[in-house]
């Protein structure tokens, strides 16, 4: 898909907001028809606008209340690192994020977990895993928004 016109921003929006709403739903929505917004929304997949369809789970009911950001510097960045930091971030639980940087960090990692002795655990499975210069942190008290969505 070249261009996304006002329709398929409508069926992007709708699907960010609820992506398991009925199509009748969506197509009362976006005003077209089910079969319409079927149609629209296999074209945006095939084109890979649509990547996945998941359910956003409230993180305060299953015990991971407390977000995380953690800024790494390190002192390698050869790609043997960044190959260990790519497999120790896909498999430490609670890591959902991680952004390589410029600036002064190398890379920021958004975590969950559920208290301070939780996030040690992150810590120790991290550091334990590969060298890295300084790590800080900073939690978060409060989100003042949050959301996946793009603004479409």
């Amino acid at each position: 898909m070249e261009t996304l016109d006002a329709f398929d921003r409508k069926i992007l929006g709708e699907l960010q907001r609820d992506a398991a709403q009925s199509l009748d739903h969506l197509g009362e929505t976006v005003g077209l028809s089910r079969n319409a917004c079927w149609r629209r929304i296999k074209a945006l997949e095939g084109a890979g606008v649509l990547t996945a369809r998941v359910a956003l789970v409230n993180p305060n009911t299953v015990g991971l209340g407390l977000m995380v950001f953690m800024q790494i510097r390190t002192g390698s960045h050869d790609p043997d690192w960044q190959a260990e930091f790519s497999r120790a971030a896909h498999a430490i639980p609670g890591i959902l994020s991680v952004y390589r940087m410029t600036g002064d960090l190398d890379y920021l990692i958004r975590a969950r977990v559920a208290d301070m002795a939780d996030y040690d655990r992150l810590y120790q499975q991290l550091i334990t895993r590969l060298p890295v210069a300084d790590i800080s942190a900073s939690f978060v008290m409060e989100e003042i928004k949050d959301s996946t969505a793009l603004p479409l």
